[in-house]
């Protein structure tokens, strides 16, 4: 398959793949921003567009047409599923799972081993259009290990604790705790995630493959 071209301003290690229609190294009308940073074994699927200004690690995947706005600031092992959207200036942890059609917006800081389901939107500001937007909006945070279940939108100022879990198709509007499972419009926590069973009984209870701190 014949791979994208390489602008000057991207700096890519080795074992790359960019397919077709990729796009990257973009910069909006009338600005400049720092080189584009992509680590080893990189593997991004045709229509995809990262934009100058973004670090990321090594084993990057992105979906097909997913768009990386700049400035964003994403670890090793991360990937971002088909029609996602990153806008600018977010902190990405290591082994992150950004599932397909998500939004995630300015100013978000997701910890490690973080993975939202599909469809899962972000929102950061509460009066639209604000001329305070810089600094109202640096408020989302979803904790490390958190699972974000599809169709879950969070709303503005909210944190998600580590390891917890947030329900499919919940409206959270609150801070939810460490270790714990959210669900609902608005969200609520439900019960500790130490009190969920499998199911299949594959395992004495989901996450315990999972080192919690």
């Amino acid at each position: 398959m014949e791979q994208s071209p390489i602008p000057n301003n991207v700096v890519i290690g080795k074992n790359h793949r960019l397919e077709q229609f990729v796009l990257i190294g973009q910069c909006p009308p009338g600005k400049t921003f720092e080189p584009l940073r992509i680590g080893e074994n990189a593997v991004i699927r045709s229509h995809s567009v990262l934009y100058a200004g973004n670090i990321i690690g090594n084993n990057f995947q992105t979906g097909h047409g997913v768009m990386v706005r700049e400035n964003n600031l994403i670890g090793n092992d991360v990937s971002i599923g088909t029609h996602s959207v990153v806008e600018r200036d977010n902190i990405i942890g290591d082994g992150v799972r950004i599932h397909s059609n998500c939004f995630i917006p300015e100013f978000v800081e997701i910890g490690k081993k973080a993975w939202l389901g599909p469809g899962v939107v972000v929102l950061n500001t509460i009066h639209p259009p604000c001329p305070s937007f810089e600094e109202c909006a640096r408020s989302n945070y979803i904790g490390e290990n958190a699972k974000i279940g599809g169709n879950v939108t969070l709303m503005p100022r909210v944190r998600i604790g580590k390891n917890s879990l947030i329900g499919a198709g919940s409206v959270v509007t609150r801070d939810i705790p460490d270790n714990v499972v959210a669900v609902g419009s608005p969200a609520r926590v439900m019960k500790s995630l130490d009190d969920l069973d499998c199911l299949l009984h594959f395992y004495d209870t989901p996450y315990e493959w999972e080192e919690r701190a």
